[in-house]
């Protein structure tokens, strides 16, 4: 599989790269899905509870304070760094991510679309004022001095568990500037991707001589439907997943691997000579 993998990207020396959970698992970020792509978890934020809810608010931020940390302090995996000398090496256009946790940037991955988002920044709905997550957390620490700072198991939204009291009493702080409700700057479930994101990536997907997608089942529409699109440009599609993907009936090479492992080796065998 990873001579496939190395052939397909040598004979599409331009590609537009889509990446998912599955290339932040080793960095101690779970999934949402199992291989199957059934939901490990039944209670993810929702886009628009957050918004319409002070409750759901309460049991986002309640849980973020507890689940931040662990995702501050999480370090690129070998298949971040892999990407990142596919890039250098002029094989990779763009990356689009659907992690929230900047892992790739923080590789060294210079050409990156955020599709969902950041979870290191913070904004206000009212004015868009923005501020950093690290600086927030010192918001809340202070907001709830009474809360444990025992970091707790991390889940996907980049929160963690913690007890139902906890989450009631839990004290949210408004914006700064205007008083205003404060979300972090992604697109939880049932959110809209930014038109000109979108417009981005399907430009580079349009300039591209290939898409290869790693680490993500493409479950959800925003991601998949870029591969719709590469389909429809007849632009050739790879596949690097554990388990199954919404688009294995439309790829021309899937491979059933581990991110990291099977990217090294790629990576390493591009470097070397044809």
């Amino acid at each position: 599989m990873v001579a496939e993998l190395t052939h397909f990207i040598r004979q599409n020396r331009r590609l537009v790269v889509i990446t998912g959970a599955g290339m932040s698992v080793r960095s101690g970020i779970p999934t949402y899905r199992d291989d199957q792509g059934n939901w490990l978890r039944s209670d993810p934020i929702k886009h628009q509870e957050f918004i319409d809810s002070a409750q759901v608010r309460q049991r986002y931020w309640s849980r973020s304070l507890a689940g931040w940390p662990a995702v501050r302090n999480s370090q690129p995996g070998a298949g971040h760094r892999s990407l990142v000398q596919l890039e250098q090496a002029g094989f990779i256009d763009l990356l689009v991510t659907q992690n929230v946790d900047r892992l790739h940037q923080r590789a060294g991955h210079r050409e990156v679309v955020d599709l969902h988002g950041r979870l290191d920044n913070v904004r206000c709905l009212s004015c868009e004022a923005q501020v950093h997550r690290e600086a927030l957390q010192a918001q809340l620490e202070r907001f709830n001095p009474n809360v444990s700072r025992q970091p707790g198991a991390l889940l996907p939204d980049g929160d963690a568990d913690v007890a139902a009291h906890v989450v009631d009493q839990f004290k949210v702080p408004a914006c700064e500037a205007c008083g205003g409700v404060l979300m972090p700057d992604v697109v939880f479930f049932g959110g809209t991707v930014p038109k000109q994101r979108v417009a981005q990536i399907n430009d580079a997907i349009t300039a591209a001589d290939g898409v290869l997608a790693v680490g993500s089942s493409l479950t959800v529409f925003s991601s998949f439907r870029f591969c719709r699109l590469a389909a429809q440009l007849g632009k050739p599609l790879a596949l690097l997943n554990r388990g199954e993907t919404r688009a294995d009936a439309i790829a021309q090479l899937k491979i059933a691997g581990d991110c990291d492992g099977v990217l090294a080796q790629v990576a390493e065998a591009l470097m070397s000579p044809a």
